[in-house]
C-alpha cells in the first residue's frame, strides 16, 4: 500500500483528498502546515511514498518544505507533487526548481488527481538503471540511487539525480532540451528552459563544471573523464 502525506492548510481539502485517495487504496497522513508536515514525515518516513504539498501555507510555505525534504538524503526516494491555486508560471517554475516531481492546480478534480498520482508512481517504478562502469571517477548508480565522485558520496535531490543519470547514460551524446524535459519532468508537465539550466548549474556546482558540456542552441552532453 502506497502512503501519501497530504499537506494543506485547508481542512476541507485535506478531508476531500483523504476520502478519495483512501477509496483508491492509498494510506493517507494529514498535516495542516509545513512544520507539522515535516514532523509527520519524520515519524512515518518508511510509510510515506508521496507528499501532496500546498504552496501557500502558514509557518512554512510549500517551497520551503520541499527544499528541506530535497536537502535531506533520507527522503531521496520520496515523490513530491505541489497543489496550489496559484497557476502563474513563476510559481510553477519555483516549485519544480525546488525539487518537485509534478504540479497540479486547484480546484482539484479527484479523478484527474488520482490519474496523475498513478502516473507518478508508474514513472518512478521500473526506471532504475545501474551504471556498469564502477571504475569511473564519477559513478551514477540508478539502482541504489547514489552518486560517487572520486569515491566520495554526492547528495543530489531527485531531479538533479535524474538529469545527471540521463546525461551520463550515454557519454558524449547530445541530449536536446525537449528530450531532457520529457524524460526527466514528463510530457504532462510544462516547464521552461530556465528549469533545465538551473538544474545543470546546481549539478556543476556539486560535481564540477567539466562533466556537463553545453551544446549551444541544442542541449547538453556528459563527458566522463577517467
Amino acid at each position: 500500500m502506497k502512503g501519501i502525506l497530504i499537506l494543506d492548510d485547508e481542512e476541507e481539502i485535506r478531508e476531500l483528498l483523504d476520502y478519495n485517495l483512501s477509496k483508491e487504496g492509498f494510506s493517507c497522513f494529514l498535516a495542516g502546515d509545513g512544520k507539522e508536515g515535516l514532523e509527520v514525515l519524520a515519524e512515518n518516513k518508511d510509510k510515506i511514498d508521496l507528499i501532496l504539498l500546498d504552496v501557500m501555507m502558514p509557518v512554512m510555505d510549500g517551497i520551503e518544505v520541499c527544499e528541506v525534504i530535497r536537502n535531506n538524503a533520507q527522503y531521496d526516494d520520496k515523490l513530491i507533487c505541489f497543489l496550489t491555486a496559484r497557476n502563474e508560471d513563476y510559481s510553477q517554475v519555483a516549485g519544480l526548481d525546488a525539487g518537485a516531481d509534478d504540479y497540479i492546480s486547484k480546484p482539484l478534480k479527484p479523478k484527474v488527481l488520482i490519474s496523475r498520482i498513478n502516473a507518478l508512481f508508474r514513472r518512478n517504478k521500473g526506471s532504475f538503471r545501474a551504471s556498469d562502469d564502477e571504475t569511473s571517477i564519477l559513478n551514477v548508480d540508478r539502482e541504489k540511487y547514489t552518486v560517487t565522485l572520486k569515491g566520495e558520496n554526492v547528495h543530489l535531490p531527485r531531479k538533479e539525480f535524474e538529469l545527471l543519470d540521463l546525461l551520463a547514460s550515454k557519454p558524449g551524446k547530445v541530449f536536446e532540451r525537449d528530450v531532457i524535459l520529457s524524460t526527466v519532468w514528463g510530457v504532462d508537465i510544462v516547464v521552461g528552459d530556465r528549469t533545465i539550466d538551473v538544474h545543470v548549474r546546481k549539478l556543476r556546482e556539486k560535481i564540477g563544471s567539466h562533466y556537463i558540456q553545453t551544446v549551444k542552441g541544442v542541449g547538453y552532453k556528459f563527458v566522463n573523464d577517467k
